[in-house]
């Protein structure tokens, strides 16, 4: 069974277990997931209400534009949540190949570095997409149903988590990976994505809180 098809309370069973996965890469990518999730849901929750009706054309329009990409970038997510368990034990399956001859080492070798590059890959794709999302948000906050102005937070929130662990994943693994120059490219990537998703949860919570307090 898929790790996203699992009940909730099965889901995080399986983490609160001896198997390293899935882990932090699966959930991070989870919670990105269920962030997107709730951003859509403040749009959901906005679509035919009188105030957002009462919104310009071109606005309502632009609305809609982000609640879509949402929706195309939660299922991408969606699959990451099983794809990062998949790198991992790709990972395990090629260390655990034979050793024993120079053809045997070559083989072991390269099947480790392509699945180290995978176990880069997969996370930093969940942290370029959490981003994407998080520059979903404010447009939505500002023109949604701010009844939902908690839920959106809380999904901004959930979607910062989602980019820092997903790149946390991305460091550990670039530590196994001999390229220089696709370990600085990738260390660069992840310092860019964690800067700017940072910045916009600040900007965002921000305005939450404001709004909140009155």
């Amino acid at each position: 069974m898929k790790l996203i098809d699992m009940t909730v309370d099965n889901f995080v069973k399986e983490v609160d277990s001896n198997s390293p996965a899935p882990g932090g890469g699966s959930v991070a990518a989870l919670a990105s997931d269920i962030g997107a999730g709730l951003a859509r849901m403040m749009a959901h929750l906005s679509f035919g209400k009188k105030k957002y009706e009462a919104l310009d054309e071109n606005i309502k329009e632009e609305f809609k534009t982000r609640f879509d990409n949402l929706g195309d970038i939660r299922e991408k997510l969606n699959e990451l949540v099983d794809e990062d368990t998949k790198s991992f034990n790709a990972f395990m399956k090629a260390l655990k190949m034979p050793k024993d001859t120079f053809k045997e080492i070559m083989e072991r070798n390269k099947a480790l570095a392509d699945a180290t590059l995978y176990s880069i890959q997969v996370p930093y794709q969940t942290a370029t997409l959490s981003l994407q999302a998080m520059k979903e948000l404010e447009f939505l906050m500002d023109n949604g149903n701010q009844n939902a102005i908690t839920d959106i937070g809380v999904g901004t929130l959930m979607l910062c988590t989602g980019l820092e662990g997903a790149i946390l994943n991305v460091k550990v693994n670039l530590m196994g990976l001999e390229d220089n120059n696709i370990r600085e490219t990738y260390s660069e990537g992840c310092a860019h994505m964690l800067a700017e998703g940072k910045e916009i949860r600040d900007r965002l919570m921000t305005k939450v809180h404001e709004r909140v307090e009155g």
